[in-house]
């Protein structure tokens, strides 16, 4: 084959090739993670995870070096300072459950929407029963793990319970979660 042709033709052509199969794998693999239902077991694990008083496992469901942000707080990065991100609910809460209420996909957003109850019977505890919601905006890595949770709830609602607490006792919330995906 003629050099010229090679390097002003074909190889421009190649490279576009390349680059256009890598972006479709990707998406492919993204779509092909976001299906409905693999996304419901996921979410349902996760929050499985959040119920079994190992901040551990649910560090797992993150990135080697993926991030949880809480509110306005600085974000967790990798799954040792997530676990430690975790733990300090678990401690706070030895009776935590969380319930997940649904999980929303639009496009690639995804929403994991909670409700954590539990009593405030940790280390310097106030006793009181707590159940606040919130949600938490997810961003997938190419492995299938979260690469980037931006978590939200309302900050004072909670202190307010903390300190007065709220009407209800802690129960398994074991509700079957609803997907609008």
């Amino acid at each position: 084959m003629n050099h010229a042709i090679w390097r002003y033709a074909v190889a421009p052509r190649l490279s576009l090739l390349a680059v256009f199969l890598v972006v479709m794998t990707a998406c492919t693999s993204e779509r092909t993670f976001m299906d409905s239902t693999k996304l419901n077991e996921f979410g349902a694990r996760y929050t499985a995870a959040w119920c079994s008083q190992n901040a551990a496992s649910v560090a797992s469901f993150f990135a080697d070096q993926g991030s949880l942000k809480i509110n306005d707080g600085a974000p967790a990065t990798g799954r040792a300072a997530i676990t430690s991100s975790v733990q300090g609910f678990m401690t706070a809460f030895p009776n935590l459950v969380v319930k997940m209420d649904s999980l929303t996909v639009k496009g690639t957003e995804i929403t994991y929407h909670w409700t954590l109850t539990g009593t405030n019977t940790g280390p310097g505890g106030t006793g009181k029963f707590v159940r606040i919601s919130g949600f938490e905006e997810w961003r997938f890595g190419p492995d299938g793990l979260i690469a980037e949770s931006r978590g939200h709830f309302d900050a004072a609602e909670y202190q307010r319970q903390l300190n007065a607490g709220t009407k209800g006792s802690c129960e398994c919330l074991s509700q079957i979660p609803r997907s609008t995906a």
